[in-house]
């Protein structure tokens, strides 16, 4: 896998940024980018269907991106081994298979977290696109569905994906997934943490690389886990607190490279806000995702409102981020 540190002894997968629907998009990849060079970023899920048969390019992102991983929906091992071929052909350094998301969406389409109830399919589809593909292929799952949330049913689980799929690389969010009752957004809430499941897995399987994810909020927990776990895998906080990415590098990755200023984050990103804008983008497509840099900080409300009331408006352009960017203190940009 791709990591821009070359002196870094540890795999990207140490610290790795969350899928998230309709928020890991490439204007936020490039963003989260530019705040840790080390962490391995995710696009948001996107279906074999979308992939095969929409309009649009569903690959798209940009070169300097890498480390990234795509993670595929899907049950379907033909259309899922032409999809991971195709993404690999465009320069992917992973391919993750998505058997964690609980959305009714997915599960019409047999695909998600439903495919924990089919081990054999998962093993199946991991091994077509092993098969045609030379980069890691990944899976993301949580720790059961359902009534079927025991050791021995996730045990179970990742032993078939491992020995008749070859699949080595696991990152298990440390909640089970009801099918039904729940909506996406309370199966990430509602479900009891299972941190020491996870660990025990671990254990168990200590051959295979293995990430956590689920509720952590900090690096300090990111460290803690890491006793534990080859990997931590970091969602919600890392996008609503984005200048947590900044410390990544430095405290999880060994690196001595300076830690980045908020405000110049923010600069970073104009020459790429400015080539976007000039291709018809709108201007709050991309500063949506900065929205949360100055969190906690005195200003940020202001930064937050800036950019909510003008980013939106026809012909805004960077001009409204050096604008908000004055409603923070000078002296607490840090």
């Amino acid at each position: 896998m791709q990591n821009t540190d070359k002196a870094n002894k540890y795999a990207a997968n140490r610290f790795s940024i969350a899928p998230m629907l309709d928020w890991t998009d490439r204007h936020c990849r490039y963003f989260h980018r530019i705040l840790s060079k080390n962490a391995l970023l995710y696009t948001e899920m996107v279906t074999t269907g979308a992939i095969i048969h929409g309009k649009g390019d569903f690959l798209a992102y940009n070169e300097e991106e890498h480390p990234l991983a795509l993670q595929l929906g899907g049950s379907n091992p033909v259309d899922l081994a032409h999809c991971a071929k195709l993404a690999v052909e465009r320069g992917y350094d992973e391919i993750n298979l998505n058997v964690g998301c609980p959305s009714d969406r997915v599960q019409n389409g047999r695909f998600g977290a439903c495919l924990m109830g089919e081990a054999e399919l998962v093993a199946h589809c991991v091994a077509a696109m092993k098969e045609v593909v030379d980069v890691p292929v990944t899976v993301k799952t949580r720790i059961g569905i359902d009534d079927q949330d025991s050791y021995d049913f996730l045990v179970d689980f990742v032993r078939t994906v491992s020995e008749k799929g070859g699949c080595t690389d696991f990152t298990i969010h440390a909640r089970k997934a009801w099918l039904s009752g729940l909506s996406p957004k309370e199966n990430r809430e509602i479900p009891p943490l299972d941190y020491p499941r996870v660990y025990q897995l671990k254990k168990d399987f200590p051959h295979l690389t293995m990430g956590i994810n689920g509720g952590i909020t900090s690096l300090d927990q990111c460290e803690e886990h890491l006793q534990f776990m080859d990997g931590v895998m970091v969602g919600r906080e890392a996008y609503q607190s984005p200048y947590m990415l900044a410390e990544v590098d430095s405290r999880l990755f060994g690196s001595n490279a300076p830690i980045i200023k908020r405000s110049d984050a923010v600069k970073a990103m104009f020459p790429y806000i400015e080539a976007e804008l000039s291709k018809g983008t709108y201007l709050n497509h991309i500063s949506r995702h900065m929205l949360g840099l100055f969190q906690n900080m005195p200003g940020a409300r202001q930064w937050r409102r800036y950019i909510s009331e003008n980013a939106h408006k026809p012909g805004s352009g960077i001009e409204v981020l050096e604008a908000a960017l004055a409603k923070i203190p000078e002296h607490l940009d840090v």
